[in-house]
């Protein structure tokens, strides 16, 4: 325990960028309409509590989700807004499915008229790139490839954001502002903003940090993330030794240390670069556990 505890990065040195944080911050759902307002420009007016870690599941047969943060505006419109600090290669597919499992939680049997599906908004917050054109905000509507500029009107709006963009021309300051600060949520960042949203949500950080419940909450989640660590490196083990021979060994140990790169990944959103260097993993087998991660 005292080790996790060590290694636990401080809650007070966490950026929005980091899902603990993020979801204790959206929790307030003043914060998470001022974070919706900024990424869609217009004031978004939310109903009831905003929901994190909502688990959605539409048969025991299909693989459930779970989103960050889910809510619902007084228009009747749904938002899912996602934090993503660690580079995956399925993240569109990872979109498209969560429309669908949403889109199917919403109608409910015996609605007749598709009419009544809600429009849809999924919003992915990533500290990187995903497309690789130095975009800060990436907005998907199905369009006709024979009728250019025609868009389907299903009310599905898919939204990949990116803390690195260089279109500062093309977006709001307050969308740039806002973007900069998740990655570097600090009061210098804060106070450079002239958006008084962000200055909001940055009063709304301050008090996650300070709070002495979101602290041990934090610590608890901590723990058990090393707890499931260690019980995967055990696991590994046995099954290194159970193989008792040096190809099994070497099985056992990529194993091992490709669920470790994956553990710093998903616990500390580490990307796979920084979770190998503090594996202190040689340069010249960094690449075979790249072509594992894909």
């Amino acid at each position: 325990m005292e080790k996790s505890k060590k290694n636990a990065p401080p809650l007070q040195e966490l950026n929005l960028a980091d899902r603990f944080l993020f979801d204790e911050v959206m929790e307030d759902t003043d914060a998470h309409r001022d974070v919706l307002s900024i990424i869609l420009g217009r004031d978004i007016s939310l109903l009831d509590d905003s929901e994190t870690e909502k688990e959605v599941r539409i048969s025991s047969l299909a693989r459930s989700i779970r989103l960050d943060v889910f809510a619902i505006d007084e228009n009747q419109d749904v938002y899912d807004t996602e934090m993503q600090k660690v580079r995956k290669p399925d993240l569109a597919k990872r979109s498209r499915y969560y429309q669908g499992i949403i889109d199917t939680g919403i109608l409910t049997p015996g609605i007749p008229n598709y009419k009544l599906l809600n429009n849809t908004y999924i919003i992915l917050i990533m500290t990187f790139d995903p497309f690789g054109y130095e975009k800060y905000c990436y907005t998907f509507k199905p369009v006709c490839q024979e009728v250019p500029g025609y868009v389907l009107r299903d009310g599905a709006t898919r939204i990949f954001l990116n803390t690195h963009g260089k279109n500062d021309d093309e977006v709001s300051a307050e969308l740039v502002e806002f973007l900069h600060y998740v990655e570097n949520s600090t009061d210098q960042t804060a106070q450079r903003s002239s958006s008084e949203r962000v200055h909001r949500i940055h009063r709304r950080v301050q008090e996650v940090r300070q709070n002495e419940k979101a602290g041990v909450k934090y610590m608890l989640a901590w723990e058990e993330k090393y707890y499931e660590r260690e019980e995967a490196r055990e696991e590994g083990r046995e099954e290194g030794r159970k193989k008792g021979r040096e190809e099994g060994r070497e099985e056992g140990r990529e194993t091992n240390t490709m669920e470790s790169i994956r553990n710093l990944m998903e616990t500390l959103k580490l990307s796979a670069e920084q979770a190998m260097a503090a594996l202190k993993i040689p340069e010249e087998e960094q690449q075979k556990y790249f072509d594992m991660l894909k």
